[in-house]
């Protein structure tokens, strides 16, 4: 899908690989933090400092990485304070772009393509343009693209105007948040791309058996537990969500991810429609472009493009 190298835009050149036959991410390279009084955070440089309007959000709908920091923005209030721009649900040989005939804007540029912002806000950067990628309109450079890092900078440096209080990283939990962001993000966030992206038997059969050995483990959990760690919402259930919003309109079908739907465990179906149900968080919710964009037309996984049905999802639907 294309690279920056050295600031120039590649189209022919890839970011993620498989190599043999096992799909492999590539990690996020830009890693400053923003903190409540701009003094440096766990890598990166300081000078970062939480204000309202000054950090712009670019996300795109159908990525799950992205779907994180909405979610931490929508559920701590911060809609106010952190504006963002939605890239089109779809890849082009320019990478992520806009589409303003279809209401995908760069409300902070008006640029077409997001490799334009990454080359504004970086120096000479090579590597992969992805979402979501905070950027800071104070200094012009790119804060962070490590989504993981940027829903704890939500949560906590921008706490002071936040409209919703909650700590999601409380200090008494953070150890069984890690462990439980260390066992999901293998085996199902990423997992479900291990399976879909698999260019073998053996290494379609280790990622299926990993996306459901969790699923399996999560609804054993969540037998005798409201979240994953009991009665509080934290950040691993934010982290946990956007795969199983996207699991069966899109991962069951598309990547093959079809021993059972998320519908056929009940205490995660439960558990899912109780997550869609919080404040703001169905306005992240886009069942139909997840279902067109995993299905969209590819050599490999869907050469004719045919995007199907169903199944038909309603998280909406009693608890």
């Amino acid at each position: 899908m294309g690279l920056l190298v050295d600031g120039i835009w590649d189209k022919d050149a890839t970011g993620d690989s498989v190599a043999s036959d096992r799909f492999e991410r590539s990690k996020a390279q830009i890693r400053n933090w923003v903190t409540k009084d701009g003094s440096r955070g766990p890598s990166g440089s300081g000078g970062f400092q939480a204000e309202s309007g000054r950090y712009h959000l670019f996300v795109a709908w159908n990525c799950p990485w992205a779907h994180r920091t909405l979610l931490m923005r929508a559920l701590k209030g911060l809609q106010p304070h952190i504006p963002i721009s939605v890239l089109a649900p779809r890849r082009t040989d320019a990478g992520w772009v806009f589409d303003p005939d279809n209401g995908y804007v760069d409300r902070l540029t008006g640029g077409a393509a997001l490799h334009e912002i990454y080359t504004a806000g970086t120096e000479a950067y090579t590597g992969r343009v992805t979402v979501p990628v905070l950027f800071d309109t104070k200094t012009g450079k790119l804060v962070s693209n490590e989504s993981a890092e940027i829903i704890r900078m939500f949560n906590d440096a921008f706490q002071n105007f936040a409209g919703n209080k909650s700590d999601y990283v409380p200090a008494s939990l953070l150890s069984e948040i890690d462990d439980w962001n260390a066992y999901i993000y293998p085996k199902l966030n990423n997992g479900v791309y291990r399976t879909g992206f698999a260019r073998s038997q053996n290494a379609y059969d280790e990622g299926v058996k990993d996306v459901f050995e969790a699923l399996d483990r999560i609804e054993k959990t969540l037998a005798t537990r409201t979240w994953l760690l009991g009665d509080q919402l934290t950040e691993a259930d934010i982290r946990l969500f956007p795969t199983l919003a996207r699991f069966d309109v899109a991962y069951w079908s598309a990547f093959k991810c079809n021993l059972r739907r998320l519908i056929d465990y009940p205490n995660l179906w439960a558990y899912a429609r109780r997550f869609f149900a919080l404040p703001g968080v169905a306005d992240t919710v886009k069942l139909d472009i997840y279902r067109r964009g995993y299905h969209s037309q590819s050599e490999v996984r869907n050469p004719h493009g045919i995007v199907p049905l169903g199944p038909l999802v309603d998280f909406s639907e009693a608890i």
